[in-house]
Order: structure tokens, then sequence, then C-alpha cells
């Protein structure tokens, strides 16, 4: 069945001197109605709908402004262009600012006014078959890319172009196609864990193969910048590439943004990844040197407790001084302004590095798994997404990076690690002493069901571990799995299905950004 040709209506008290541009749509298979005025176009808008509404600004009676100005409130969502004389300032920044969909100023030819209307009316769908078309130009070469993977950087740049495929396929609401993409990362998924199996005891060994790891942030990223003026370093915990990217087109009027991808290392949690980011060492490196500070294999909540120290000490071993440093947790907006107050304090204070952890995003993957109200908000990754989104918008870290590129500061943020949605359990078999995580267990005589499921090891330094009990074994998720015990098998397959989580090995918890941000000139 035909669709109705598209209905517009013009108004223009000089509609006859356009009789061309109208003809010229016509042929085009638009519906073309015309009006000279602003209160026969109001009546016919009332009376029927139309697609778009191409609109003088210079007529007798109601000026097209007021006209747009009265539309906007009877009907917020009509797509308008200007079409109009006027070259003032003024006209074009109010037609703006009530949000018209394009302005084109007289004289045009039909084809500069048919491209306005197609973008306008035709836009979306058209963006839609190019990505289809682009995507299914690109596939072959994705297949060839998993088959030619071998190391850190093709694993990386192949995540990195799924998760960019992902985003512009579900912008495009090509949700068929993004079927495809999700498959397609179960695979890399698999590839991915297997690698990472054989690898990771490497990288630990030898440093010289391994990507850039979160023991190097510091070293090699944040003090090449360090030179007098100050710079922010701003850490999202549990943030993944896909969360990052969502947000980013909210920088980039503020910042020119340079992209780094690193590799989180294992477990990919916070006391092990994020103690790795600010010390510059591994786990064991740091039970070594502070054998008071962790007791042992503790829990997360006791082992965060000590980054201002690790931070400071790392940069005077890199910088062969002290360095002015602030460090803050944020932990919620509530604050918002006395943070902004305090980081303004600290750079009229002649601070070199202000240092701020956001717990946000990992307080929010916590609470879904808590809470079904929060599983429901964000049920998958795009709600995840969605919801990074609208916190970001509105949170004091978003005022905080506007008056950092307002103010000429540099930026390097980055996470400690990511998140993957969990949707398969399997079996583990362990004491009562055995860490709580889902995606990591350490733990005597601990094992798993299914080894395919996991990564094993009974040697610490193969994961730069601090040394355990004789016994302790150390099993890590792979892929979408979270370990359960046999007992409470059915409570936590009803309770964790469907989870983010985090701990375990897969791109997503794994490969995650880094931004370099250089505020824009102003």
């Amino acid at each position: 069945m035909a669709r109705a040709p598209r209905r517009i209506l013009w108004v223009d008290d000089e509609i006859e001197l356009l009789r061309p541009h109208l003809l010229f749509l016509e042929q085009r298979g638009y519906r073309v109605d015309a009006v000279a005025n602003g209160d026969d176009a109001l009546a016919l808008l009332r009376g029927s709908p139309y697609d778009l509404v191409l609109l003088d600004q210079q007529m007798p009676g109601l000026k097209g402004l007021e006209v747009l100005e009265i539309l906007r409130r009877e009907d917020p969502h009509a797509h308008v262009i200007m079409i109009t004389k006027s070259e003032e300032d003024e006209t074009m920044t109010e037609a703006i600012g009530r949000q018209v969909d394009d302005y084109l100023v007289k004289p045009t030819s039909p084809m500069q006014l048919l491209s306005a209307v197609t973008r306008v009316l035709e836009g979306s769908q058209i963006r839609q078959q190019q990505v289809a078309q682009d995507f299914a130009g690109r596939w072959p070469r994705l297949e060839e890319m998993r088959d030619e993977v071998e190391g850190h950087e093709d694993f990386a740049a192949l995540y990195s172009e799924l998760v960019d495929w992902h985003l512009r396929l579900e912008a495009a609401g090509e949700d068929g196609l993004l079927g495809t993409v999700d498959d397609f990362l179960t695979d890399i998924r698999k590839d991915f864990g297997g690698w990472i199996r054989k690898i990771y005891p490497r990288w630990m060994e030898d440093r010289e193969d391994s990507p850039l790891l979160s023991t190097d942030i510091v070293s090699n990223v944040l003090i090449p910048r360090l030179d007098g003026d100050p710079v922010l370093f701003i850490l999202l915990d549990c943030m993944r590439l896909d969360q990052w990217r969502s947000v980013l087109p909210l920088l980039t009027p503020h910042f020119e943004v340079e992209e780094l991808l690193h590799y989180s290392i294992l477990p990919t949690a916070t006391p092990y990844s994020r103690n790795a980011i600010f010390s510059g060492h591994f786990p064991d490196e740091i039970a070594r040197d502070h054998p008071g500070w962790w007791d042992g294999l503790a829990e997360e909540g006791s082992m965060n407790a000590f980054e201002d120290e690790l931070l400071a000490a790392q940069l005077r071993r890199e910088m062969g001084r002290d360095v002015p440093l602030h460090y803050e947790k944020v932990f919620s907006d509530r604050d918002g302004e006395q943070l902004l107050g305090r980081v303004k304090g600290a750079l009229g204070g002649g601070v070199e590095v202000i240092a701020l952890v956001f717990n946000f995003m990992d307080q929010l993957i916590h609470s879904r798994s808590e809470s079904r109200v929060f599983m429901e908000m964000a049920r998958d990754a795009r709600s995840l997404r969605d919801l990074t989104r609208t916190w970001f918008e509105r949170s004091a870290l978003f005022r905080l990076l506007k008056m950092a590129g307002a103010e000429g500061i540099r930026v390097v943020l980055t996470t400690d690690h990511g998140s993957i949605l969990c949707r398969r359990p399997t079996t583990v078999f362990a004491r009562r002493d055995a860490t709580s995580n889902l995606r990591f267990k350490f733990g005597q005589d601990l094992r798993a069901e299914n080894p395919d499921h996991v990564l094993t090891t009974h040697e610490a330094r193969e994961l730069r571990l601090p040394p355990g009990k004789l016994g302790m074994n150390y099993v890590l998720a792979l892929e979408d799995f979270y370990l359960v015990y046999p007992t409470k098998l059915r409570e936590y397959q009803s309770r964790y299905r469907d989870a983010f989580l985090h701990g375990g090995i897969s791109p997503e918890e794994m490969i995650v950004p880094i931004a370099l941000m250089n505020p824009r000139p102003r």
C-alpha cells in the first residue's frame, strides 16, 4: 500500500512569486497548501495536521515568529522551516531558540529548498537506510577481523568498532541488525576469554608485549601532561565503553577529545583495578609495601581507603618531587555546588593535580542488582546508557567539566573497569570463607563445575595478587557467566540473572576508555 503524500503548509505573503518552488516540491511527491498570512495558517493547522510548515517572517498581521510562538504552544513537536528575507541575527537566533528545524534566507533555489525539506521529513529514514547499507558493506570485513585477531590491539579495535555499530544501528532504529551485532559480540566474548586465559599470565610475568594496563595510566597518560598548569584527573567508577560514548557528544562542544583504550587488570573490580591506577602497582606490590592496609583478601569496602596516599606516592616517584594534589571521592550530587567551590579553591591554591572519583555508575550497577525498580530502569545495555546520559546531563560532574572547559583546564578522564550483563549461571564449589563476588572468587579448595566457563589458577603470581593461604584457588568468570553455589542455585539464578556485574573477563569489563580533553578555544 503506497504511503500518502507528505503534507506541507507554506505561509508567505509573496507565495505567488514562489510558485516555481511550490510546483517543484509537488513534482517530488509532496502535497503543498499555501496561505498568505499567519491567521489563515493557524486556522488550517488547527483543522488538520501537516507534516511540515514553511514559514516566512515578514507578513502583514502576525509575523512569522509570532506564528511560531503560538504553534509551539499548541503543537510543540511540529516541524518548521523558516524561509525569510530577514538576515538579522536576532531573527535567526530567536527562530533557532524556538527550535525551528531549519532556517533559510531568500532567495533560495528549488534544490536548496528540497534539500531542507528532505532533511527534515525524510532524514531519519534516509539515515536508517544508509546505516543499514554501511553495516552490510562492512560486515564481511568484521568477520575477517575476527578470524585475523591476534593481540590486544586487534581485540580492542574490533570491540571498539562493534560498540560504534551498536550505537549507530540503535540510533537508526535498526533492531534487526542490532541482533546480528549482539550475536557477533557473543562470539567475540568467547574468543576473548580463551585468549585472556592464555595471555594474561604472560603479561604479568613480562610487560614487554602487554597493552596499556591500569598500572600505566598515571605514568603514561597523566604525567606527560603535567607542565605546571593544573590538570583534572577524573575517574568514573565502573564505566563501560558504550556508556562513555553515549555521553561524549555532550562534551565535544566544550573540549577537543582524544580517546584511548586501556585494559583493566584482573579482577575487574574496584579494589584491584582502581588501586592499580592510583598506585601504579599491582595488588601484590601494594600488599608488600603496605602490609597493614589489606587484611589478606578482604572484601571490597575496606580496600580503597588509601587512594590519595597511593596517588601522591606515585606522583612523587615519577616526578622526583612532591606534586601539589587535591583528591576527593564523590558519592552523590547533593554537594555538587560545594564540590565546584572546593575545586576552584584548589585551583587558586596552586594545585597541579585535582583527582576526583565519581561512584555513581558503580552504585547504579549494585543498586540495580538489589532492586526490582532499578532492574526495570536499566534492564539492558541500551537503557543503562540512557540512564547514564540522563544522570550525566544533570550531574555535578558535567557542571564541573563545563567549568573546566570555560577556564581552559585540561582533563584526563577514565574508569577503572566496566561491567557485563550476565545471563548464564555456572556452579562453583567452595568453603564458607570464599569471597562473595559473583564474577570472581578466591578460596581454599575452590573449583568450578565446568572449567570452560572460568579462568582457574592456584598461582597468585599469575594474577599479581598477594599470596594466599595454602590450597588457595582463584576463579574468574568468562563471557557472561556468573558464579553460583549448588546449595543456592535457584536463589542466585532468580536474583542475579540479567544483572550487570564486574570482576570477570570480558571485553565490556576489560577494554575501557581514557579521554584526553583539551578545552576548545574561546
